[in-house]
Parts: structure tokens; C-alpha cells; sequence
């Protein structure tokens, strides 16, 4: 089993956060190697949404990374399944109002099956890169201007 989660405090209200975050097209913005993403299906940053996206994987062959949002509530949290590619990992993001801002945490859960299980500690690697791109979000998030 491999799981990555990593938080940080934006200076910003939730439901800012939370609007930057269900939009699956502000992806690329904060989080390096996407190569492109679309709506696939459904209303965007809604529950059931299907994002078509393609990471750029070693070599830079292009990989499918497809996901669904399975959960979405609105100003407190949005979770994510993966569905196309080599690893389908779950995950999703937890909001919590403080007083100077919101505490975000992105969380990531995979379980290898097969072969992929003996590369557990690259995959782990992978998936702590991977959730610490939330500084990235804090940064872009709080140069904007707030609402």
C-alpha cells in the first residue's frame, strides 16, 4: 500500500479554495507534468464529472490518468478516483476554515496489485511529489486577487 498526504494554510476563504480546486481545467496551473486535461463527461466540478487527462511519463511518453470526482461537498472536501492508466490511485482534498485562512490536505492512496506491488518505494516517491505540488496551489492561489 502506498499513501502520500501533504497540508498547507492558504489565505483564503474556503469556498475560494474549494471553487479552484472542483475545477479540474485549473489543474495545470499548480501541478507540473499534465500534458492536457478536458471534460470527458458529466457538469463540470460536479460529483460524477469525468476528467480525460495525459501526464507526461519518463521518456516523455504521454500517460492516460483519467479521473472521476466521487464526492463533492462544497467549502469542505473533494474526492477523486483515478480510472485509466497504470496506477488508478483514490485521493481527494479536505478543507477546514481557521481564522487567518483555509487548511487544505491532499491525500493519496494506492494499492498496487501485481508487479506494481514490488515498485512500491518508487510509487511512494511518486505520490509524496505529488502531494507536496499543494505548495505550488497556496502560491498561485494567494497572488491572486481575493473576491
Amino acid at each position: 500500500m502506498a499513501f502520500a498526504e501533504h497540508e498547507v494554510l492558504i489565505r483564503r476563504d474556503a469556498m475560494a479554495v474549494y471553487s479552484f480546486l472542483i475545477d479540474g481545467m485549473n489543474l495545470p496551473q499548480w501541478r507540473e507534468g499534465i500534458r492536457s486535461i478536458r471534460l470527458a463527461t458529466g457538469a463540470a466540478g460536479s460529483k460524477g464529472a469525468v476528467y480525460r487527462q495525459t501526464l507526461a511519463g519518463r521518456s516523455g511518453r504521454p500517460i492516460p490518468a483519467d479521473f472521476e470526482i466521487t464526492q463533492a461537498r462544497p467549502g469542505a472536501e473533494i474526492q477523486f478516483q483515478v480510472i485509466a492508466g497504470p496506477a488508478k490511485p483514490s485521493g481527494g482534498y479536505y478543507l477546514s476554515t481557521e481564522e487567518s485562512g483555509t487548511r487544505v490536505r491532499f491525500a493519496l492512496d494506492y494499492q498496487p496489485k501485481g508487479l506494481l506491488g514490488l515498485m512500491n518505494a518508487m510509487i511512494q516517491r511518486t505520490m509524496k511529489a505529488e502531494v507536496a505540488q499543494l505548495e505550488r496551489l497556496r502560491d498561485i492561489l494567494e497572488l491572486q486577487p481575493a473576491s
